[in-house]
């Protein structure tokens, strides 16, 4: 059908003007280069490499998706990353050795372990103040804020605990002992459940928020590998709450758990030294870094199989992902 000149003018002008569609993207923290990488997942193809501060470990996103944080151990600080330019818009304070950390659900308060201080400092992600510093166990590391907002855990690796601090007074009120050198900790969707790694006590404890208890301690066995081996870090839970995946460091496994009977399902063979795993948007895929051998695994989650290995920078330790 014939257009005149100017009404295929106003279409060319609406086409350009449309904002190009975005490629869901996983970002994977490079311990050992200071940078991070960019997976098109799509493509599961690294499309950049960003330079950030020293010895990046713990990433998570702001609850809108428009920013990255960055705990960039070395430098002593939190970054912020604008994602839609990539730039670093500020540095925020976080204490000696900032490891891991965790975002409360009102988008503000950011709860982050500092591994050398003992020591969990609260920061506000707008005005850059620090809300308190609550003293925790020896060498705290893995953090968790609750989806009701009521709770921040913190794991303390030497101490072997799990530290419950109220995050309406910022006061730690119990703690539970776990095995030893415990580094993650993971709620359920519905708040009800934590579930914890000990990575040289070989064990998964599975806690009831309620009354802080454990109800079930998972043990691993791989055919084949030692013991020793067998060493639990990273914890990531489906959002359908069928299955929990637990990374086993140096054993180069992920275990397949039922998240709902607690039985040990299957392990996946991955790279060398699993730490941290992140499901893609539309969970069809889990993501681990894997250390020692410097890439990231992508396993079908439907088919519970390993399908490609994505090399990136040296030392992965975190993933998110974002569509």
């Amino acid at each position: 059908m014939f257009k005149p000149p100017f009404i295929k003018s106003l279409l060319l002008s609406a086409l350009l003007a449309a904002p190009a569609a975005q490629a869901a993207k996983a970002y994977v923290s490079n311990e050992k280069d200071n940078t991070l990488s960019v997976i098109d997942l799509d493509t599961l193809e690294v499309t950049k490499t960003i330079d950030v501060g020293e010895r990046p470990r713990g990433i998570a996103l702001s609850k809108d998706k428009t920013k990255l944080y960055i705990c960039a151990s070395d430098s002593d600080t939190v970054q912020v990353m604008d994602l839609a330019t990539h730039k670093i818009l500020n540095n925020l304070p976080s204490g000696e050795d900032p490891e891991q950390f965790s975002l409360h659900p009102d988008n503000r308060r950011l709860y982050i372990s500092n591994e050398d201080d003992a020591l969990v400092t609260v920061v506000d992600t707008e005005s850059h103040e620090v809300l308190a510093q609550i003293e925790v166990g020896v060498e705290p590391e893995g953090m968790a804020v609750s989806p009701d907002g009521k709770w921040a855990v913190n794991t303390s690796e030497t101490t072997s605990m799990l530290h419950w601090i109220d995050t309406e007074t910022h006061e730690l009120v119990d703690n539970t002992l776990v095995d030893q050198r415990p580094r993650h900790v993971e709620f359920t969707k519905e708040g009800d459940i934590l579930w914890a790694s000990s990575e040289i006590g070989g064990t998964v404890s599975v806690i009831t928020v309620a009354d802080r208890q454990i109800i079930k301690k998972l043990n691993f066995k791989i055919r084949g590998v030692h013991p020793d081996k067998i060493q639990p870090v990273g914890v990531k839970l489906s959002a359908d709450g069928k299955y929990a995946f637990v990374a086993l460091g140096p054993s180069n496994h992920v275990a397949v758990v039922d998240a709902k009977t607690y039985e040990v399902l299957d392990y996946l063979l991955v790279g060398r030294r699993v730490w941290h795993m992140e499901f893609t948007p539309d969970q069809k895929y889990l993501l681990t870094t894997n250390g020692v051998s410097g890439d990231v695994s992508v396993i079908d989650v439907a088919d519970m199989k390993v399908i490609k290995s994505i090399k990136v920078g040296r030392y992965p330790w975190g993933v998110v992902t974002l569509d």
